[in-house]
């Protein structure tokens, strides 16, 4: 399923929404919190922090793929690569720690796979994980 949503602003519920219920996702409830949970951090902060005045598209994007679920997130604003982003210490305390980075150290926790890339002005987040076993 590939959806555009144009404008973004304030709009970061029914994003997630309209991306959870695509049909490709599983019927895992454990995978399915994972899953919202990594959606959930991805799209606001592309709401919050890709266009300097908030306005702009995204692109969302979820299928299926050699037995996993893959969710890619496009948008046109600024670049910006989070894995760049070093891991927070999680063994320091809340107050201790440095003010962001722990939403996509999660995300690259609880899915397989997270990917970033650049390419034709575009940002483009791709996260994947494992729904079907083989028995």
């Amino acid at each position: 399923m590939l959806i555009r949503f144009e404008p973004i602003t304030e709009r970061c519920a029914e994003i997630v929404e309209q991306l959870m219920s695509a049909t490709e996702m599983p019927q895992d409830d454990e995978l399915l919190f994972r899953i919202r949970l990594c959606v959930e951090e991805a799209v606001e902060n592309i709401v919050s922090y890709a266009y300097k005045r908030g306005d702009g598209w995204l692109e969302a994007e979820t299928e299926r793929i050699d037995g996993s679920l893959v969710v890619t997130l496009r948008d046109a604003g600024t670049p910006f690569n989070p894995l760049d982003i070093p891991d927070p210490d999680i063994t320091l305390s809340a107050e201790e720690r440095q003010i962001g980075g722990l939403g996509i150290f999660l995300c690259k926790q609880m899915m397989d796979s997270v990917r970033y890339e650049y390419k034709d002005g575009c940002n483009a987040l791709s996260m994947s994980i494992r729904i079907e076993t083989n028995n």
